[in-house]
């Protein structure tokens, strides 16, 4: 993590700020705000300010080059609710919550984030798969399932 953002009490739910997140994961700063500029969603308003409050961070760090940085990290929490009643049919209240959120925002270098994966990728290197897979291991399993299940009505029929 090289810096971070942070929204506290945003009226957006988590869920609906979630929807934008698969979007703007891993892309530089600047390319993520040009897609969230096109997107519809109230939730692109908060994420685009995060941004600019991130950039920002990172500009009064001495050091970093802000062409290098990409999103490592985006996260929407749940904050508190505000709870208010609506009246309902035959005197009831029916309850409305108005949820917020708690948004973070972390950026990192983009050398940083390959030398990671490339440890990964030597990790994963060493440990040979299995031939074959779970897949086909999977389709024996039932198949031999299929033909037991089959025998034992006509063996039960004959007796």
């Amino acid at each position: 993590m090289i810096t971070r953002a942070e929204t506290r009490y945003a009226r957006l739910t988590p869920r609906k700020f979630r929807q934008i997140i698969p979007l703007v994961m891993g892309k530089n700063p600047e390319d993520a705000m040009l897609i969230l500029m096109t997107v519809k969603k109230k939730a692109s308003i908060y994420a685009i300010e995060l941004l600019k409050s991130a950039v920002a961070n990172a500009k009064r760090m001495q050091g970093v080059d802000i062409a290098n940085l990409c999103i490592s990290k985006m996260i929407a929490n749940c904050g508190p609710q505000l709870k208010r009643f609506r009246a309902g049919s035959m005197g009831r209240a029916g309850q409305i919550r108005k949820r917020t959120s708690h948004i973070i925002v972390e950026l990192d270098e983009i050398a940083h984030k390959a030398l990671k994966n490339s440890k990964e990728a030597v990790k994963s290197e060493a440990k040979p798969k299995a031939a074959g897979g779970v897949k086909e291991k999977h389709k024996e399993g039932q198949t031999k399932k299929k033909a037991a299940a089959v025998k034992k009505p006509a063996a039960h029929n004959e007796g």
